[in-house]
Order: C-alpha cells, then sequence, then structure tokens
C-alpha cells in the first residue's frame, strides 16, 4: 500500500499574531496505523520541507502514545522535515491520500491548486481521500465531474462550530468548517465535542477532531483493502 500524507504549510493565526501549522498527534497516529501495516508512506505540502507544527499540539496535555513514539522516531522525523512540495505529487503513485489537521489547512489546503487537482484525482480514479479536523476544508474547492461541488451531497464531517468557539478562533479563522461544508451541499454531521465521530461516504472518509485521528486512518486501511465501503 502506498499512502500519500499531506500536511498544511501554513503557520500563522489570521492576524492574531499566534502561529498555527499541522496538529502533531494528528499526524502520528494514523502515521503509525498506515506504517505499522507495512505502508510505504510519502509526505507533502504545498512548500515542501518541514512543516510548521501548531504550537499548542506540543504541550504536555496534547500528547499521547503516537506522539511520545514519534518524538523518538528519527526516520519519521526525517520524513516530516523533508516533505516533498505538493505540486511534485502525482496521485498515480499512490493508492490513498490522508490529511492531517491543524488550523493552518484553513488558509492554504483549502486553496491550493494543486491539492485541488490531487484530490479530485484520486476521486476520480477511485481511490480514497481521508481527512481530519479541519483538514476537510482541503474539500471545500474542489469540483466534481460534473462542475458541482464534490461535497455536495456527501455525508461528511470536520471540526465543529462549537468546538471553534471552545477554542476561541471562531472569530479568528477564515471560515466556519461546519458553515462552509454546509454551505457547499454537504451532509455535515457531528458527535459529541472533542469525542471519536467518523463518517465514511464513498471515497471520502472525514473524522470530526483529533480523538478522531487514529479511527479514520484504520478506516482509510480498511477501505483500501476493500473490507468496508458505505
Amino acid at each position: 500500500m502506498r499512502i500519500l500524507i499531506v500536511i498544511t504549510s501554513h503557520d500563522t493565526l489570521g492576524a492574531s499574531g499566534e502561529k498555527t501549522g499541522f496538529w502533531i498527534e494528528e499526524f502520528t497516529a494514523p502515521y503509525y496505523v498506515f506504517a505499522d501495516a507495512g505502508a510505504a508512506i510519502t509526505i507533502a505540502s504545498p512548500k515542501g520541507g518541514q512543516p510548521p507544527v501548531d504550537p499548542k499540539s506540543e504541550a504536555t496535555e496534547a500528547q499521547t502514545p503516537d506522539t511520545e513514539r514519534f518524538y523518538k522516531d528519527d526516520i519519521a522525523i526525517d520524513l516530516v522535515a523533508h516533505t516533498f512540495k505538493l505540486s511534485e505529487i502525482n496521485q498515480q503513485d499512490y493508492d490513498a491520500v490522508f490529511y492531517p489537521g491543524g488550523h493552518g489547512p484553513l488558509w492554504d489546503l483549502a486553496n491550493d491548486k494543486a491539492s485541488i487537482d490531487l484530490i479530485a484525482g484520486f476521486y476520480n480514479h477511485q481511490k480514497p481521500i481521508a481527512l481530519v479536523c479541519h483538514a476537510p476544508a482541503a474539500l471545500v474547492n474542489v469540483k466534481a465531474k460534473n462542475g458541482e461541488p464534490l461535497v455536495k451531497g456527501k455525508h461528511l464531517t470536520g471540526f465543529s462550530n462549537t468546538e471553534e468557539q471552545a477554542v476561541k478562533l471562531d472569530k479568528i479563522v477564515p471560515f466556519l468548517l461546519e458553515d462552509e461544508l454546509t454551505k457547499q451541499g454537504a451532509h455535515y454531521s457531528k458527535g459529541e465535542d472533542w469525542e471519536s465521530y467518523v463518517k465514511q461516504d464513498g471515497l471520502l472518509i472525514t473524522g470530526q477532531n483529533p480523538a478522531s485521528s487514529a479511527a479514520v486512518a484504520k478506516l482509510l486501511l480498511e477501505t483500501l483493502k476493500g473490507e468496508k465501503q458505505d
């Protein structure tokens, strides 16, 4: 199995003066689900090189066994430090793609042409696409073959309005993900705040928040193996 992981390159939280980036746990939990299953993993980002880490995801209370494993894993650290440029990636080389979250994707991956084209390519070639937390923002400008939004009519989830309000960033983000997915015609649903909640609609697999990241990765693997596809 050849799995591509796409990480944000965006590091500023609007005009707040604070830093953002990718959420470490949302990368590490899926990374080890894939690696432990024997998958070949490639990591890419819009700018290539070392993607920015959301400082809040490095806080003591945000750590998990997967993040602790990552900090001791020189191979994984090196892979993240030398991501490929997204514009150089071809979907033909991979079986599936996974997008971890963090707030960064709301600014860059939502509008990145290479990412938009890549997701359309995976979808049109019947390859599964998984995104967690804020990463479903990467779907909002992707079009289906008929020109309609790809998410129109699809059952999806992602970071909820109530969770955004809880972290006091609902006035800082460029858009609220729940609202934007709904505006594009998606059937958005959510579970309890901060609890694992995952939706699959054919090739699209989405998770609501950091607690959902491992479950999304496992569902992606099951889908790749042909065990499950709703």
